[in-house]
């Protein structure tokens, strides 16, 4: 999507690019850990250019790599995948109204690129879906922006994290560089009570299960989340206007 010159014409673009640029550095960090795991972790170069390139989803391909080299079976690893983007499904529903104008193709693609702060950028920006073809040409230039930045940090970070991981030491501390990146993308999507609790359950739950087989742990943890806080909410229903997720 964001590819189309008809986005770039629009200033929102441009403002889609300079937000995403602020939080392009911890991406890189994040996507240079990663491609440095996978081959560490056993994946051949290509393999792991190819699942770079492919899955292009970092949580999912942290989470199912150990369990890869551990031979785990593969319904675990797309289960515990499955599990850790079922995020994207509340975003897809979330984005659909902005979405539904566009032919299938385009929306496919939308889907592929928009990640975690791509979304939070957007509905931020426009809470509301626009009204007239040039406010929803608008809206679609400023997501192309933004997931373009994204996108490129990611995936060129990736892959020279895949291309040089024997040549990069680990006392470098690259691990610990991502997990750094990781929490200040965790903290800055903790705006509500019911997030932070989620995180505080999911942790303790990962913790508590660290003994598990296969890391199923990561999977424990994302079922406790889930299941804990839809019981939380659905007893104490949020105030009218305040965010439920």
């Amino acid at each position: 999507m964001f590819f189309l010159a008809e986005h770039r014409r629009h200033a929102e673009f441009w403002e889609g690019v300079r937000d995403q640029a602020g939080a392009a550095m911890g991406i890189a960090a994040w996507g240079l850990m990663t491609g440095v795991a996978m081959v560490k972790s056993g994946l051949s170069v290509l393999e792991a250019l190819l699942m770079t390139l492919i899955v292009f989803a970092g949580s999912a391909q942290l989470a199912a790599v150990p369990m890869i080299a551990a031979g785990a079976p593969i319904w675990v690893i797309l289960a515990a995948a499955f599990c850790v983007n079922l995020r994207f499904v509340v975003f897809s529903i979330h984005l659909r109204p902005y979405m539904m104008h566009l032919p299938r193709w385009q929306r496919l693609a939308t889907g592929y690129v928009t990640g975690d702060l791509t979304y939070v950028y957007f509905v931020r920006r426009y809470p509301h879906v626009a009204s007239d073809a040039d406010g929803m040409a608008r809206q679609q230039a400023y997501l192309a922006g933004n997931c373009g930045v994204n996108y490129v940090a990611w995936i060129g970070a990736s892959i020279v994290g895949v291309v040089l991981a024997n040549a990069i030491p680990t006392a470098w501390g690259l691990g610990f560089a991502g997990i750094l990146a990781l929490l200040g993308l965790l903290s800055s999507l903790a705006t509500s009570p019911l997030r932070i609790v989620s995180a505080g359950i999911a942790g303790a739950a990962a913790v508590a299960a660290w003994a598990l087989p296969l890391k199923l742990n990561i999977v424990v943890a994302i079922a406790s989340a889930v299941a804990i806080c839809l019981v939380i909410e659905k007893a104490a229903p949020p105030a009218p206007g305040a965010p439920r997720v």
